[in-house]
């Protein structure tokens, strides 16, 4: 995890959708799951991420959204990124009331993933920065298993969803209508992913918004340089602030999250 990884067992993709082409890395067999990065980029730790969840029984595509691909997130570089999309008309990482534009290249991605690998469906994560993309990618039919990790957007408000209240509102009727949930992570102490904004989402979405709060004591406390000078505090639940050994709350809620694709996706050989 201290050096940059190579993503040679990933294939890169150029995949245009919408008009908009992003680098996409793929790997594995089986039904489709969407990992998206935390910031500031594909680090070591989410390719770790996502070769367990390739491992699981599932085929990965981890799209490129910002940084550079495959790096420790340093501090300078890291810190640059996140200047960048903060101010990107992708991101719109202050706005309470909007959705990001990029989450409909992101559901356009996910129609892809569901026809090039079958199955009842497909799976998401969202960490961090893009930590409720994939609730807002339940607007796409294909989607069956949202997983929602410390979402920090928008940066300015802790109770703020990033989300268009109509959209909220059709994400939540889809839900009933499917008996379908939204899982969700976070630590306790986090300072960008507060209480607020997990109490905003369980008030909009009632019991399908299945919310898990790990103490900070869980949290692993070597992490890279960005981790460490500039996030400042527990947060990334299954990236650079697990600690994988046997027991740990961060394992098991990296475990559940594979048992919840496999259940939803019905194929994965998620760990029990």
């Amino acid at each position: 995890m201290n050096r940059d990884d190579p993503l040679d067992d990933f294939e890169p993709r150029s995949i245009t959708l919408d008009s908009i082409t992003k680098v996409v890395h793929v790997t594995g067999t089986g039904p489709a799951v969407i990992v998206m990065t935390e910031m500031p980029g594909i680090s070591p730790h989410v390719a770790r991420f996502s070769r367990w969840v390739r491992d699981a029984g599932f085929t990965v595509y981890m799209p490129s959204l910002f940084g550079r691909d495959g790096a420790v997130p340093g501090v300078e570089e890291g810190i640059a990124t996140f200047k960048r999309a903060c101010v990107s008309a992708e991101f719109r990482a202050f706005a309470s009331n909007e959705s990001s534009p990029v989450t409909q290249w992101l559901r356009a991605l996910a129609r892809l993933a569901h026809e090039e690998c079958g199955g009842p469906g497909v799976g998401a994560i969202g960490m961090c920065f893009t930590g409720n993309f994939a609730l807002s990618m339940m607007l796409e039919p294909s989607m069956l298993a949202p997983v929602v990790c410390q979402p920090s957007l928008p940066m300015d408000n802790p109770a703020g969803m990033n989300m268009a209240p109509e959209e909220l509102a059709a994400v939540r009727e889809r839900l009933e209508r499917e008996d379908l949930t939204v899982m969700a992570y976070r630590f306790d102490g986090d300072r960008h992913c507060r209480a607020e904004r997990f109490a905003a989402f369980a008030e909009a979405l009632g019991q399908r918004f299945v919310a898990r709060v790990l103490p900070d004591s869980a949290a692993n406390p070597q992490t890279p340089p960005f981790f460490d000078k500039v996030v400042a505090s527990p947060h990334s639940v299954v990236t650079a602030h697990l600690i994988d050994e046997a027991g740990q709350p961060t394992v098991a809620a990296r475990d559940e999250i594979l048992s919840f694709f496999a259940q939803r996706l019905g194929e994965g050989r998620a760990q029990q």
